[in-house]
């Protein structure tokens, strides 16, 4: 049994109206984002993709991996990427007292201010799960929590290559915010994926956009 739904239902996100799940807009934008990084070698092959492909992505980074590949997180910076924020430890907000969870993601702010002064104040709750008193305090904050409208289930070991290829390219729409993961899990999905969503999406018109 999957854990999460690869397309967002619409009741989820009526519930849930303070979050984005997804941005509409006339200009048939999308938006690709990555979760987990940044890491050598996937993080860096995906970089370089989007670099060839010429298009520009949103990264949810890990404050440890900053800490860990200042040098990659340069990259995503230099080669003008979007981030954001998603905790310093890879924390579950439902798991987690609201005061060591708000001090992780202050954790991952000091990291981030290391290494850049420019904060779009994005916040991606690891696993999607985030308590409404630890939201209300983001947004007090100024963060927009950003979420997802499709999965594609890179990260799941019982999904084929194929079938994540599928979970995108079957799902979009105009304003569709797409989740893979740069991270050693989903390496084998996301060099398969990747680059044939990237294909497919642009012969159909779409175009890609940061959040």
């Amino acid at each position: 049994m999957k854990l999460f739904w690869v397309k967002t239902p619409s009741f989820i996100r009526k519930l849930f109206p303070n979050y984005i799940w997804k941005i509409p807009n006339s200009n048939n934008e999308i938006f690709l984002t990555f979760d987990d990084g940044p890491i050598p070698n996937v993080t860096e092959w995906v970089l370089t993709i989007l670099k060839e492909e010429n298009i520009k992505a949103t990264f949810f980074c890990i404050g440890d991996n900053i800490k860990k590949h200042p040098e990659i997180f340069q990259r995503i910076i230099s080669e003008g990427h979007s981030v954001g924020n998603h905790t310093f430890n890879h924390l579950n907000g439902w798991k987690t007292k609201n005061e060591k969870y708000l001090n992780n993601i202050n954790l991952y702010e000091i990291e981030h201010q290391k290494n850049t002064l420019k904060n779009n104040k994005l916040f991606r709750p690891p696993y999607g799960k985030i308590k409404p008193s630890q939201a209300v305090f983001l947004r007090k904050k100024g963060y927009k929590i950003i979420m997802w409208d499709i999965l594609s289930y890179d990260f799941d070991k019982n999904t084929s290559h194929e079938k994540c290829l599928k979970n995108v390219i079957n799902n979009i729409s105009c304003g569709s915010i797409i989740v893979f993961h740069d991270s050693l899990k989903a390496e084998q999905n996301i060099k398969f994926a990747l680059p044939k969503a990237i294909q497919i999406l642009k012969e159909k018109g779409f175009n890609f956009s940061t959040i």
